[in-house]
């Protein structure tokens, strides 16, 4: 299924897990849950592989595990249909990884529209029942033996894999196509996803519950293993339905926070002014935030309020401005203008507890202080 969120920084890969290569621009990661399920694939299916090919042996180990590679070399094929697609569309995509549970592609931006929403989404599934028909066809012109049970594997993997992705919840593909749905017909993105969401919600109860439901049909108990892969994928399922919810709540929330109006009143000082001299005038400016600046009026410093409360008053008068001043680097200027999802990702990109908002000819316009779009944020929500 195609992820969403943003993408962070270039960094080294977590420990154990392995970069296979890249497909269409991206890097194919595996995450250590993988080789896990790899070797529990082995241990269920070598029993079958021997009764299906006796006299294997060990061999039938090693069978065990082709069939796993197999199963989620479909998944990675599925998996890079939605980068495929994404990328066509002008979408930057990160990369694909592939976990127990199937794979991910990371997509680094919201669609833009329902019909791209639509197109990136739909494309997994219809793969995977593309690579099911193959399989078809395949068993259809006759193998048999263990290279006939190896084409009815791929064929039924592929179509579990395709028609559960269908399911109208999210976060499965087809969670996201029922998202681009409601968005088309309602204009609005957030609604789709909260439809979606909730439809995947009920999708991770069913099949938590389906163990329980088929004992009561069939009267056969449910077992141990039945039950652990429902409650599995079950969770699996509502936590992501429930962070898609969340951050399309988030996503609402950005447009209200403007950097302009949640500027704090600023006060230009020299670097060597003493500090209590500093907040006196702060304060008899009603002002929220301190800079200083060069002889010729070049802002080279933010005072930090946690460095100027933490300092004594009577230590005040005999210390420089620039003593609880940040140096003014690339990262802590922003325009007064940026606001929403830019903001955060500048905030994201160099964390600091204040940044010096400048107009467009340079000059000051005041200081955003993170706490306080915290706050902007936080009030917003309610």
């Amino acid at each position: 299924m195609a992820d969403h969120r943003p993408r962070p920084p270039q960094r080294q890969l977590p420990p154990g897990v392995v970069r296979l290569g890249s497909i269409a621009g991206s890097d194919v990661l595996v995450t250590p849950s993988w080789f896990l399920i790899a070797a529990l694939i082995v241990v269920i299916m070598s029993p079958v592989i021997e009764s299906v090919q006796p006299g294997l042996g060990a061999l039938k180990y090693v069978a065990g595990f082709v069939f796993a590679v197999m199963l989620y070399g479909a998944v990675l094929i599925h998996e890079a249909a939605h980068a495929v697609v994404a990328t066509r569309l002008g979408y930057p995509v990160g990369p694909i990884t592939i976990h127990f549970l199937g794979g991910a592609t990371q997509v680094e931006e919201e669609s833009r529209r329902p019909r791209d929403e639509f197109l990136i989404a739909v494309v997994g599934p219809l793969t995977s029942l593309l690579i099911a028909g193959v399989g078809a066809l395949l068993w259809w012109a006759g193998p048999d033996g263990l290279l006939l049970f190896a084409v009815q594997f791929l064929a039924g993997a592929n179509l579990f894999v395709g028609v559960l992705n269908l399911v109208p919840g999210l976060p499965l593909d087809g969670g996201r196509v029922m998202r681009a749905a409601v968005w088309g017909a309602t204009k609005s993105m957030h609604r789709g996803t909260l439809v979606a969401g909730w439809i995947g919600r009920g999708a991770a109860v069913c099949v938590m519950a389906w163990p329980f439901v088929a004992q009561a049909i069939t009267g056969r108990t449910a077992s141990l293993y039945n039950v652990m892969w429902g409650f599995l994928l079950g969770m699996f399922l509502w936590s992501g339905a429930t962070a898609s919810m969340s951050h399309s709540r988030i996503q609402q929330r950005l447009p209200q926070l403007v950097a302009r109006n949640l500027a704090r009143r600023t006060l230009t000082v020299p670097a060597d002014l003493p500090l209590a001299e500093a907040v006196r005038r702060a304060q008899e400016d009603h002002a929220g935030a301190i800079v200083t600046v060069t002889s010729s009026g070049t802002p080279i410093g933010l005072v930090n309020e946690a460095a100027l409360l933490a300092t004594p008053p009577e230590r005040r008068p005999w210390m420089p401005t620039s003593a609880v001043a940040r140096t003014l680097t690339d990262g802590l200027s922003l325009p007064a203008t940026i606001h929403g999802e830019d903001l955060i990702r500048a905030i994201g990109a160099m964390p600091s507890p204040e940044y010096l908002l400048l107009e467009e000819d340079g000059s000051i316009f005041g200081v955003l202080a993170t706490a306080d779009v915290d706050a902007a944020f936080q009030q917003g929500g309610r």
